[in-house]
């Protein structure tokens, strides 16, 4: 497959590079430099469908103006434009209040990015990789979105700080058992690489999508949030890989650091499917946005709490949770009675100890 030899040798490029070190170093840079190819695809693209359409990145910097050329800039001239140009222009993108500014997606992503690389001329020879995948055909898309997914999985040490990536055959089972249709609002409030969201997509346009008025209709009731730069870079570019045209409904942001009372009934939700972060323990004065019958410094404990107030009347919700989350004592046992009161608990499905073990 052409896709899985070109990232290879991505890679192999990369590990020549004294700046990139390690796993999550290259995926970054990757990313990064996939999500400019990829939008700027995209825009071209746009640019013939739509009269009024303008990329959101400004025409100098955009991909097909500094590195579509296989003879352009190298060396340290590269570094100096990268570095000194392309990262600070991003950075400083002037977005608009307007609903779908893709500025704004452009100016998140590139937030907290870095380019890792010391080497000018190694930079130029990953670029001239990544221009042999175009993204607007859709064979190419779909085999490098099933790479994709796998690259993600490289993200191994995650688990050390209780972010297990959730296996595909968990999130289709969990998606399949929510069902989820276009329209209902549906929220991730720690999205991670954006798993729920894409298994969301796909089964939505499998079973439900037919016309491009269902679709945007689908676009535009999924909601999401990610507190690391990393896990929200992937995720936006996921998310422009699976098609969606304004992927800024993925903020990066930590959905825990907002005071529980704040979140009104205006902003209840049709379904949450997530896996939240545990194991972990969140920072201090995050635990005093909640009442103090739920005060914890367990990461899982507070989603939940804020899960079932986020919740509509009728709302569904699919949640991963470690192993004994309603069999402990003091907040937990509080949590389990609040569960048992306020919704109607339909499955606890245990999963064995090796589910996750791939991924962690």
């Amino acid at each position: 497959m052409i896709v899985r030899t070109t990232v290879k040798s991505i890679q192999d490029i990369m590990r020549q590079d004294v700046g990139v070190d390690g796993d999550a170093q290259r995926i970054s840079q990757l990313t990064w430099l996939f999500f400019l190819k990829i939008i700027d695809d995209q825009d071209q693209e746009l640019e013939i469908t739509r009269d009024d359409y303008r990329s959101p990145i400004p025409e100098r910097f955009q991909w097909r103006n500094w590195a579509a050329d296989p003879e352009g800039i190298t060396g340290q001239a590269m570094l100096d434009f990268v570095n000194d140009e392309l990262f600070p222009a991003l950075k400083g993108l002037q977005v608009s209040a307007k609903p779908g500014d893709r500025r704004r997606v452009v100016r998140d992503v590139f937030e907290d990015a870095y380019n890792y690389m010391k080497s000018g001329q190694l930079l130029r020879q990953v670029v001239n990789k990544i221009n042999q995948v175009d993204f607007n055909n859709l064979d190419e898309r779909r085999h490098f979105g099933e790479f994709y997914e796998q690259l993600l999985n490289d993200l191994q040490s995650a688990g050390n700080a209780g972010e297990y990536y959730t296996p595909r055959a968990v999130t289709s089972f969990m998606v399949q058992m929510i069902d989820p249709h276009p329209g209902e609002t549906l929220f991730d409030p720690a999205c991670g690489t954006g798993g729920f969201l894409t298994c969301s997509i796909r089964h939505m346009e499998e079973k439900y999508v037919r016309t491009p008025a269902q679709r945007e209709t689908m676009q535009g009731a999924l909601h999401a949030v990610e507190k690391k730069q990393l896990p929200h870079m992937l995720c936006v570019t996921n998310m422009l890989l699976h098609g969606i045209e304004d992927p800024s409904f993925v903020r990066h942001d930590n959905t825990l650091a907002r005071p529980y009372i704040s979140w009104g009934t205006d902003e209840r939700v049709d379904i949450v499917l997530t896996n939240p972060p545990f194991g972990g323990r969140e920072e201090d004065g995050i635990e005093s946005n909640f009442p103090q019958a739920y005060r914890t410094r367990e990461t899982a404990d507070l989603f939940l709490a804020l899960i079932i107030r986020l919740l509509k009347p009728g709302g569904r919700a699919a949640v991963v949770l470690p192993d004994g989350s309603l069999f402990g004592e003091g907040v937990k046992t509080r949590l389990k009675e609040h569960l048992m009161e306020e919704c109607n608990l339909h499955t606890i499905v245990r999963l064995p100890n090796s589910v996750f073990r791939p991924y962690a």
